[in-house]
């Protein structure tokens, strides 16, 4: 299948979260034999092994908007929000749309036989009437896919800290296909608009996210952006248990506007230094933000990272994690009333149960949760178009 593929960013320098999914999600495609033209709306085109690229014709105005939006957002501009997106909206509507409509067109006259153009958690608002467009000229099947549920809601995403509302304004109508990481919205994307709405659930390359031998220098290790919407879990898992007992805890990432304990803060850690990170302590944790946890089956990527590398996971409550891992043999999820540090001093007194944790589970990815197996189900949604 050939697909054109507009995403939010290709350059993995902005952090967005999404990112590091959408390139092995694209490897995944090529590698069952799919063709994929990628067009970044953030950002520069970065070319690969994988894909191919097309221009971003709006590469400097969506470099200035993106840091001109995180200064505001560090400075705490209050009430600019309102302004910044009236501006974003003029701006969107006199150049950006009829721009990116243009460029999108003359690919598909230039390449031609394309199957669907999916649409990677470009802002919905921002792009309205380019799916119909494309659709009405060219017959092209329309996909959107949102790797941000339910946190991009716009009940959530002013906890989430988002810049702006994507869903203000959008016309979800215009998607044949409407995929999302989250089962437990799905009733109301419907409600909203979406024609067929069906689950993509994030995964995980093996080849990428491996287990690697190398010196145990945490007990128990953390890593994640932020402490918003996760801050209950963030205490009583990471800054309660180093207070209390001589374990070795190392957070890495950054923004946390708590106080973590006695647990060492290591900083950022850049993608090419994660494995060595995780792969370096004994226990990993996942600590999910609670908008995810409390909505059903809503996927997140670090648990299926975690998973592929081996490693022995804690989590906190989430609803819906044991549709994809056995509870207890392959992972452990704790309860409100559970003694933490009691588990964590089980698991690190038990190496033998560690280590079969980390083999269950990365057996696990192997078997169903890899970016092939997503890749797979996501050419299958488009057939049944």
């Amino acid at each position: 299948m050939k697909l054109l593929a507009v995403l939010s960013t290709l350059d993995l320098k902005y952090r967005l979260g999404c990112t590091p999914a959408w390139w092995q999600l694209l490897k995944a495609l090529y590698e069952n034999e799919n063709e994929v033209v990628a067009v970044p709306y953030l950002g520069r085109d970065i070319e690969s092994l994988w894909w191919r690229t097309k221009p971003n014709p709006l590469s400097v105005q969506s470099e200035l908007y993106f840091h001109l939006s995180r200064t505001l957002k560090k400075k705490g501009a209050e009430g600019t929000s309102h302004i910044r997106e009236t501006a974003v909206q003029k701006l969107t509507d006199s150049f950006t749309r009829p721009r990116l409509a243009h460029h999108l067109t003359k690919i598909m006259e230039k390449e031609g036989n394309f199957d669907a153009v999916i649409f990677f958690n470009v802002p919905l608002n921002q792009i309205r009437g380019i799916p119909s467009e494309l659709k009405k000229r060219f017959g092209v099947k329309t996909v959107y896919y949102d790797g941000d549920m339910p946190t991009i809601l716009p009940e959530n995403n002013v906890k989430r800290g988002f810049m702006f509302d994507y869903y203000q304004g959008a016309d979800l109508s215009e998607y044949d296909l409407f995929l999302v990481n989250s089962e437990g919205v799905m009733i109301t994307l419907k409600e909203r608009g979406a024609n067929r709405v069906a689950a993509l659930h994030y995964a995980a390359d093996p080849e990428l996210f491996q287990p690697l031998e190398c010196e145990k220098k945490w007990d128990i290790a953390f890593f994640g952006y932020g402490s918003q919407d996760r801050t209950k879990w963030m205490t009583k898992m990471i800054a309660d248990p180093s207070k209390n007992s001589s374990w070795k805890i190392a957070v890495g990432g950054k923004d946390f506007g708590i106080s973590l304990g006695n647990s060492s803060l290591v900083g950022d850690v850049p993608m090419s230094a994660f494995r060595r990170f995780c792969c370096s302590s004994k226990i990993n944790l996942n600590i999910t933000r609670e908008s995810h946890t409390s909505t059903y089956g809503s996927s997140t990527a670090r648990p299926f990272e975690l998973a592929a590398m081996g490693c022995c996971i804690v989590s906190c409550p989430y609803n819906g994690l044991e549709k994809w891992f056995d509870k207890g043999r392959e992972i452990v999820i704790v309860a409100d009333d559970d003694d933490i540090e009691g588990i964590y001093s089980e698991l690190l007194g038990n190496e033998k149960r560690m280590m079969s944790m980390g083999k269950e589970i990365r057996e696990h990815v192997l078997r169903e949760h890899t970016y092939r197996h997503r890749s797979k189900e996501l050419i299958d949604n488009i057939s049944r178009i």
